[in-house]
């Protein structure tokens, strides 16, 4: 082979080299790029929603960047709103008596009514609740509440409405929850969900659990009630959200005048970024496919989808943090 030919191979050898690194740096760096949100500001947080000062640790995203993140701990005690109640006591309470019941599809109030037309709203004659007198079958035993709050419900516990207490938690007592978030948030290639995970913390102390798992639930002819603030008990995470209604029940939103008004922060999720309330139902806001929009006053921020869709937070913009201290998979509901 000629000297000129063999010079100009490797010539072309480098330039073909040389664009591939191109792209693969500028795919790594658009992978990695920063996302526009403010990050997490500690001052939001209420007083005592936090068991312990937010601090800061070296980790790993899960494209494998390096960084820096924050450890959140929150009490696990809403510091600014009552829980409960949840499950009416017979079939002639008023939703007054009682929380909300959501299946992905509707927000039901959990009074009398409900209990007695189970059969009619999911076509199944079992559905049956209550005794002859009109006493509903409510878990009023931790024994109870254990055997019915989790996935596979023990048969003895089947046919009833379920709602516990701290004191009925594994530990008798409010669980403190940690989650780790990036500093700086950043972009991910592709949006994200998070199966059987936490999906992030409420500036009042809470946090936000996955989807409840409805199909597993209503399949053991029970009702996990959540009260009118979107939230329940199991044995493992105690007190935990499902929906965000500002305690308003199957009625959030009714008292938005304004459907384009924007809503206040209530919390951060997994990657680092802002979570606004639902806006309201007749909005003609455009979102993004992870219910995301940018504002000047906010920079970027997600909405938490209303509460009937069983998860607060739809999915992840951002790229989220490998935490080893965090167990994943199905869990208590």
């Amino acid at each position: 082979m000629k000297k000129s030919a063999l010079i100009s191979i490797v010539a072309a050898g480098i330039t073909l080299a040389a664009v591939a690194g191109f792209m693969l740096n500028s795919s790594v760096s658009s992978a990695s790029s920063p996302l526009d949100a403010p990050g997490v500001v500690a001052a939001n947080f209420k007083d005592g929603s936090l068991s312990e000062p937010i601090s800061e640790e070296a980790c790993t995203l899960t494209n494998g960047d390096e960084t820096t993140c924050y450890r959140i701990t929150v009490t696990g005690t809403p510091v600014d709103t009552k829980i409960g109640p949840f499950c009416p006591e017979t079939t002639s309470s008023t939703a007054a008596d009682a929380g909300i019941w959501l299946d992905g599809s509707k927000v039901y109030d959990v009074d009398g009514a409900f209990i007695l037309d189970l059969s009619t709203i999911y076509g199944d004659a079992k559905w049956k609740l209550y005794d002859d007198t009109g006493k509903v079958n409510v878990t009023d035993t931790k024994e109870a509440f254990q055997g019915a709050a989790r996935p596979d419900v023990q048969e003895e516990y089947k046919y009833h409405c379920v709602e516990g207490t701290y004191e009925w938690t594994n530990t008798g007592k409010a669980v403190p929850i940690s989650i780790l978030v990036p500093v700086n948030p950043v972009k991910t290639s592709s949006s994200t969900t998070s199966q059987g995970a936490d999906l992030g913390v409420t500036l009042n102390g809470l946090v936000i659990a996955a989807s409840a798992p409805v199909d597993a639930i209503l399949g053991a002819y029970t009702i996990a009630a959540f009260d009118d603030c979107g939230g329940h008990f199991n044995p493992i995470e105690g007190y935990h959200m499902h929906a965000y209604t500002h305690c308003e029940g199957a009625t959030y939103g009714d008292g938005i005048d304004d459907p384009n008004a924007e809503t206040e922060i209530i919390g951060y999720a997994l990657d680092g970024v802002a979570v606004f309330a639902p806006l309201a139902h007749d909005t003609t806001i455009q979102l993004d496919a992870c219910n995301g929009r940018t504002t000047e006053a906010d920079g970027y921020h997600y909405y938490a989808q209303s509460a009937e869709k069983n998860r607060i937070i739809k999915c992840f913009t951002g790229l989220t943090a490998v935490d080893s201290s965090k167990a994943t998979g199905p869990g208590p509901r």
